[in-house]
Order: C-alpha cells, then structure tokens, then sequence
C-alpha cells in the first residue's frame, strides 16, 4: 500500500514540474516577444541568456551533486556537446528566426507539433514501442492524432471572438506583411516555416538525446550546467560570424535585462533542469507531450494582462490538444511497468559497459576535491 502511494505521489510530482515548466515558457514567450519587437538580436540573446544559465548553475550543481556524480568520460562530454548544438544554440536560433519572420502565434503553434515528432522519431530509436493490438499503443496513436487535430484548428481556425476588448492590438502577420512588398512577403513567411520545421526537428531530437544522456549521467544540474556552457560559446560564435557590430550586444532597458535574466536562471537553467529529470522518470515522449500547453497558457496570460481577443478556434484547439495529450499520456502510463524494466535493464548493461572503458578522463574526484 506505500509503494502505490509513493508511485502516485511520484507522478503527481511529474505532473506539476511539467505544468510549472510550460507556465515558465509561457512567460518567457511573452517576454520573448517584446524583447524581440523591441529589436533585440536574437543570437546575442541566446548567448546572453545560456551564459546567465551557466553562471547560476555552476554553484548550484556543484554543491547538490559533488557527493554522488559519475565520472564525466569523453564521450559524455561530446553528447553534451552535441545536445548544446540540438537544443540550445540551432534550435533557439531557429525558433526565434521564425517568431521575427512569421508571428510569435504561428510559432507557438509549431510547438505543439514536437510530441507527435518526438513520438515518431522514438519509435525507430527503440525509445518508445508501438504496438496496436494493446489498448496502451491504440491510445498513442489516437491521442497523438487528436493532438495534432487540435494543434491544426489552433493554427487554421480563428472563428467568433469572446471577449472583444476594445483596446486589443491583436497581431496579424497578414495585415503586417502589407507593409512589405508581396514577394518580400512570401520570401520571409516562407524562411520563417522553414526555420520553424528545422527549430522542431531539433527540438525533438533533443528529448530523445537527452533520455540517452540521463541514463549515463543521471545528474540534471550538472548536465545541464555542461550543456549551457557549451551552448553559450556556440551561439557567441555564430552570433560574431554573422554580425561584427559590437552595439548588438548591448542590452537598452530594463525590460531586456529582466528578459535575459529570467531567460538564463528560469528558461534555460530550472527549466532544462525539471524537463531532464522528467525525462529520465518517464521517457522523451512524456516529457514533450506537455509542449501544446504552452501556447494555452501564454493567452490565459495575454487575455487579461494585455487584452487580447479570446476566440472560439483557441478555445476549441485548446481542448482538443488537452484531450489528445491526456489519451497519450494515459496510453503511456499503462506502459510504465514495462518501461521501468526497460530502465532497470540498460541501467545493467550500462554498468557493464563502462566497467570495460578504459578510465575516464575526468572524474567526480578530481572535480569535487
């Protein structure tokens, strides 16, 4: 009887670290938004932002996970490097490049694409298992299709509005592009979907990377630390190839300050921190299934705070989205037995394997001393 109880506590657990997790991305979206309006240079940020993430978790990893962390081999350290490039420096860059090409709506939509990509690309990695005969994996299937149904209406369809505030300065990137010439137009929405396709894929990929790295080097703080450090050094040398102009680096406001600064310790420090522990606790598709609320939640937050309008297709898209995530989620929880032993039986074979490694070349000793 306590075992079931600490198993349902552990999930509750899982459940509210994600649902804090997107109410944070949700707030740095809005953020995110004014910044970027505001002219911002969206490398320069990135590497601002995963530079304060380095800063404040350099001490807090240090001191939590001296006692109890694994030797940091080389080939950890190149998955690190590698997860930095996947889901920091390319897939920010590629994100925002969307958000300033198209509009931060378009955008967040693309968001709740990653747990059917995340999904898809699991199956071939031997990361999630499919199979239609059980009730679990028709679940998956359904709640995913459901959940891309619900992330369509909320992209295509806008419908009646339900509170039309008066003072609403809603966005429209058509009425927006007017202003450009036509095929300018084109040739900038068109970058944007490109750029947010790619920001996806990369996005994705990094749930199924990070599910490898937890089960090698199961110390959030640590790896996350490792990642945003190499993730800062990538975008400051992308953002010096692309732009010489030493004045982009200057941040003008308080509001880019706060930005940078709620971005580093929030975004990509607790943020990057609770998504790897989720995912090592119950897998890369659990962890992305939550992603279609961040959208839900940036208007619950933009329709009082900001008045804009509240339609019946955000209403609708939204419920749909929760309904397809909670089918899929339900799905994955009647595979959690098995996936446990999964767990249990890599964790073996993992031991196994770095016991026939010749030493590693920097260990937990050598760093905590």
């Amino acid at each position: 009887m306590a075992n079931t109880n600490t198993k349902g506590c552990d999930e509750w657990k899982l459940f509210m670290v994600m649902i804090a997790i997107d109410l944070a991305f949700a707030i740095l979206n809005i953020l995110l938004q004014k910044v970027l309006d505001q002219g911002l240079n969206h490398l320069v940020l990135i590497t601002y932002r995963l530079s304060v993430a380095t800063v404040f978790l350099a001490p807090v990893s240090y001191f939590l996970e001296r006692k109890r962390r694994p030797k940091l081999t080389l080939r950890i350290l190149c998955y690190l490097f590698f997860s930095a490039i996947v889901g920091t420096s390319l897939a920010q860059y590629f994100f925002l490049l969307g958000v300033q090409y198209t509009s931060a709506t378009f955008s967040c939509a693309f968001n709740n694409m990653v747990p059917v990509v995340t999904f898809m690309m699991a199956l071939p990695f031997g990361f999630e298992t499919l199979n239609i005969k059980n009730s679990s994996g028709r679940a998956k299937v359904l709640g995913t299709l459901i959940s891309v149904g619900g992330a369509m209406m909320l992209t295509l369809y806008k419908g009646m509005p339900l509170f039309n505030h008066p003072h609403s300065q809603s966005f429209s990137p058509i009425n927006h592009g007017l202003e450009l010439g036509s095929s300018k137009r084109i040739r900038r929405w068109t970058v944007g979907c490109v750029a947010l396709i790619a920001g996806t894929v990369l996005w994705s990929s990094w749930f199924l990377i990070q599910s490898f790295i937890s089960r090698r080097y199961p110390c959030q703080y640590s790896s996350t630390t490792i990642m945003s450090f190499f993730g800062a050094l990538q975008s400051a040398l992308i953002s010096l190839c692309t732009s010489r102009k030493l004045s982009v680096w200057v941040l003008k406001g308080k509001l880019e300050t706060l930005t940078v600064l709620y971005a580093g310790m929030v975004g990509s420090g607790l943020c990057f921190v609770g998504m790897s522990w989720c995912v090592r606790k119950r897998g890369p598709v659990f962890t992305a299934a939550f992603s279609p609320l961040i959208q839900i939640m940036a208007g619950m937050i933009d329709i009082p705070l900001l008045h804009e309008e509240l339609h019946l297709g955000s209403v609708l898209g939204s419920m749909i989205v929760i309904i397809g995530m909670y089918i899929l989620l339900w799905g994955r929880k009647k595979e959690m037995p098995d996936f446990a032993e999964k767990l249990t039986q890599e964790a073996v074979e993992i031991k196994g394997q770095e016991a026939e490694l010749p030493v590693a070349s920097v260990s937990s000793d050598s760093r905590c001393s």
